[in-house]
């Protein structure tokens, strides 16, 4: 089963809680930028597991599909420093039958500061010939659930989004 978690209940935005490890630094003591990615699957794999039951594994099993990184659109806003408790949130802003692009930003720990925003737009492939596939119902289904409402994805611009994630964290800092 794909999905544990009830459709109804789904949230459609996850935050984790992470420290920037030593190793994954470069020697001016910033997260290395190629190590951003890590931590962005990362943190999205532990929380669609969590949130949503979902498991990449179980969806190659028994849907013998997956999606694969077509393209990445990244900003580095500020470093991320050694040592650092950071937030990193993710949401599905955009699908379609065979797409999904995934919005990424990495605050400092108060969520007061902007580091990083990363879009990953994916591709839902076949695992048997390697050839995009239509999501299924169930997939479409859940993100449907878990992308977040009311954004017009053919009209956002990246630049403007990072300017539109300081502007909440901005406001949510006010109170």
């Amino acid at each position: 089963m794909l999905f544990t978690a009830d459709l109804n209940n789904m949230p459609v935005e996850a935050e984790s809680r992470v420290i920037i490890r030593f190793q994954d630094c470069d020697p001016l003591m910033h997260l290395n930028n190629s190590k951003y990615f890590d931590y962005f699957f990362n943190a999205r794999e532990d929380q669609v597991s969590k949130l949503y039951g979902f498991s990449f594994e179980a969806m190659f099993r028994e849907l013998r599909t997956s999606w694969v990184v077509y393209q990445h659109q990244i900003a580095y806003v500020r470093p991320a420093q050694i040592s650092e408790w950071v937030r990193i949130t993710s949401r599905v802003i955009h699908y379609d039958e065979d797409t999904m692009v995934t919005e990424y930003f990495m605050t400092n720990d108060r969520r007061t500061e902007l580091k990083t925003v990363l879009w990953t737009t994916s591709k839902h492939v076949s695992v048997i010939n390697g050839k995009r596939t239509p999501h299924p119902q169930e997939v479409m289904d859940y993100l449907k659930a878990t992308c977040v409402p009311d954004i017009d994805f053919s009209r956002l611009d990246f630049n403007a989004r990072i300017h539109a994630i300081k502007e909440e964290l901005a406001l949510a800092a006010k109170g």
